[in-house]
């Protein structure tokens, strides 16, 4: 039997732990077996992120919790994209975490999931002044695509400074 097939917490944490590897072939294979372990990885993830005071290792958790697109992330993500960050790179991650709050708002069928991930972005969408972050939040918001979500975007299509978010919420709102 694959580890994959049953992943057990012992599995989990010793993939959580392959991600602190300065190899990033190890990084990036932990990263996909977490996400094919999925769902059972998303509790200890959100755990282990909390746990972590390691960014490096904390970026790679957003990255898999993202991709993976499970509505148990939704507060950790939606804490992510509002977290004020000094650098690009931690920025990055920022628009890591927007882009999983619209899969999980895109794939959800839950009102209230769909409510507060799309709460999120759109407060990414109006508010901070990255525009990579304003950017993923509008794609999220165009794959979300409720009446909310597209008043959204053709507000910030109004307001929106910067010539390549500018372009890319005109493509959400006219898709």
């Amino acid at each position: 039997m694959n580890v994959l097939d049953c992943p057990d917490i012992t599995a989990i944490n010793t993939f959580v732990e392959s991600l602190k590897q300065h190899n990033p072939h190890v990084s990036a294979a932990a990263v996909e077996a977490l996400i094919e372990s999925a769902p059972a990885t998303v509790q200890p993830l959100i755990d282990a992120f909390y746990d972590s005071t390691d960014q490096g290792i904390q970026v790679y958790m957003v990255q898999v919790l993202a991709r993976i697109g499970n509505p148990e992330a939704l507060d950790l993500l939606a804490e992510v994209v509002g977290t004020e960050v000094a650098n690009h790179c931690q920025g990055n991650v920022r628009r890591i975490a927007a882009r999983g709050l619209g899969r999980i708002g895109s794939t959800s069928s839950n009102p209230e999931i769909i409510h507060r991930a799309s709460e999120k972005l759109i407060w990414a969408l109006l508010t901070p002044e990255d525009w990579g972050l304003r950017y993923a939040a509008a794609v999220s918001l165009q794959e979300i695509a409720t009446p909310k979500a597209n008043i959204a975007l053709q507000q910030a299509l109004k307001q929106e400074h910067d010539k390549v978010v500018q372009s890319r919420i005109a493509r959400a709102v006219n898709s």
